[in-house]
């Protein structure tokens, strides 16, 4: 494998469970060489490139890659604030027990996580103070987790106002700012990864009472009369703001050109089938090496 020596400010992009395909891309940019010396991300960017920074990244994929759809609905805490419907406080304390929180003015690379201000409608970069509650502030997905008070601030999802965050990285010294969008053009052709193995039936019949539950709260949310419309509140809202945040990243990488752009088709999977990491991963492999290639012809 041909190697390089080019250091690259690294931006990773909002979108999701679709974010695990970071982990394949920063997996093959180290194998190809390419020194990482910033990252700057939004969402489940943010959470991805903070763990990478904090050196802990393979932790991380090893945890999440065990994980089935049940074991991730057990890491979602009911809130009956109004404001949301989980509090987003069990992961981010499961996370921040597994990695360990640390200094985000500590950590060996430069460091930003890009959340939004909901009161004064705009971007915030989190470039010091504790990591996971940057982290948490930049993944406040809207209805979905509540929003993050950060020093008196109430901020939400970075992806929101900057899905592909290039700003934070432009005064960088580095050879090259390789960015990877989740929100690239559909892709229709079949994947040839292996389907995920069936569940034992013992633990099949404990999730489906689960997803039951869960198609429960859709319900009551969505009112029992409104028969002319299946889809659940969780997926009119994710994908009304994947429309948004797909159509800000266009205009983002339109005003900030990377000198490499890595773009995931973003129908690979939904924003909340973290099930699926192991496959994602894969994905994220297979298109930066794809991408890599073609940039060195």
């Amino acid at each position: 494998m041909k190697k390089t020596h080019k250091t690259v400010s690294l931006v990773l992009g909002s979108g999701g469970a679709r974010g695990l395909a970071h982990i394949g891309v920063i997996r093959v940019l180290e194998e190809q060489g390419y020194e990482i010396r910033s990252i700057s991300g939004s969402s489940m960017g943010a959470l991805i490139g903070g763990i990478y920074a904090a050196g802990k990244l393979d932790i991380y994929a090893k945890w999440v890659s065990a994980l089935d759809r049940l074991d991730v609905l057990k890491l979602l805490d009911l809130s009956f604030s109004g404001t949301a419907i989980f509090k987003g406080e069990r992961i981010i304390n499961t996370l921040r027990e597994l990695i360990g929180d640390r200094n985000i003015e500590d950590l060996p690379l430069s460091f930003t996580a890009v959340a939004t201000d909901l009161d004064e409608s705009k971007e915030v970069w989190l470039s010091s103070g504790s990591l996971f509650s940057a982290i948490r502030a930049s993944i406040a997905f809207p209805t979905v987790f509540s929003a993050f008070n950060y020093h008196g601030r109430h901020l939400v999802d970075g992806g929101l106002l900057n899905p592909v965050p290039i700003a934070p990285t432009l005064r960088d010294m580095t050879d090259l700012t390789i960015a990877v969008s989740l929100s690239g053009k559909v892709d229709n052709t079949p994947s040839q990864l292996e389907a995920p193995a069936p569940e034992p039936e013992p633990r099949n019949r404990y999730h489906r009472k689960i997803i039951d539950f869960i198609d429960g709260l859709q319900d009551m949310f969505n009112g029992e009369d409104e028969e002319e419309d299946e889809t659940g509140i969780f997926d009119v809202v994710s994908k009304s703001l994947d429309a948004m945040q797909s159509t800000i990243a266009n205009f983002k990488l339109a005003a900030y050109t990377p000198d490499i752009l890595i773009e995931l088709p973003k129908n690979i999977c939904t924003i909340y089938e973290f099930e699926r990491a192991k496959e994602l991963i894969e994905i994220g492999r297979r298109k930066a090496e794809e991408v890599l290639a073609a940039h060195d012809h």
